[in-house]
């Protein structure tokens, strides 16, 4: 096999494996801790560095345009889109704060915020869900398979198997959107 075979073959494994790992049910009590947010008039807050920045932007970008229904917007900020802030603040803060000020400035009770990181020992990803905490926020963690940090700070840790940070990422749009795609379809009844 060859190692783009090789790839195809572990990516469709880690894929199969998400039902079993976080689980269906893991992904919809994270589904419903958004959802809540959503109808009581919250918002919620994406973070992550790298390819998990551009997850968190895309998985923002679902909840704000849609995924696949026509529908009111719903209130979602990826807090790694603002380069001012994140420039200010690693300024003037350092990087470790670029999203914990954010949370603390935009965060309300009942709010959500969703981690992600493959390593789960992101200090400014840690920091975030400390401030979340702080405000009266759920934290909704999107991890690779250790247990890590994070585990402790969030309400709900969504762990994918994955060998390597790109598989572990597949598996977390995958995920993100199962929970858009139940977000959406739950506010819709509504």
């Amino acid at each position: 096999m060859s190692d783009i075979g090789g790839y195809l073959a572990s990516s469709a494994a880690v894929a199969a494996a998400l039902a079993e790992r976080p689980g269906v049910a893991a992904v919809e009590r994270a589904a419903r801790l958004v959802a809540d947010a959503l109808a009581g008039g919250g918002q919620v807050l994406f973070c992550g560095n790298g390819g998990s920045a551009a997850d968190a932007q895309h998985l923002a970008a679902e909840l704000m345009g849609r995924l696949q229904l026509e529908r009111p917007a719903y209130r979602a900020v990826a807090l790694t889109t603002d380069t001012s802030v994140l420039t200010a603040v690693g300024n003037d803060y350092g990087y470790a704060d670029v999203f914990a000020r954010q949370v603390e400035g935009l965060g309300r009770p009942g709010d959500v915020l969703v981690a992600i990181t493959t390593s789960g020992r992101s200090e400014n990803v840690l920091r975030a869900a400390a401030a979340a905490r702080a405000k009266g926020m759920h934290v909704v963690a999107f991890l690779g398979p250790a247990a890590s940090p994070l585990d402790q700070a969030a309400d709900l840790a969504l762990h994918v198997d994955g060998d390597i940070a790109g598989l572990v990422q597949q598996g977390h749009i995958t995920i993100g959107h199962a929970l858009c795609g139940w977000v959406e379809q739950r506010l819709a009844v509504r």
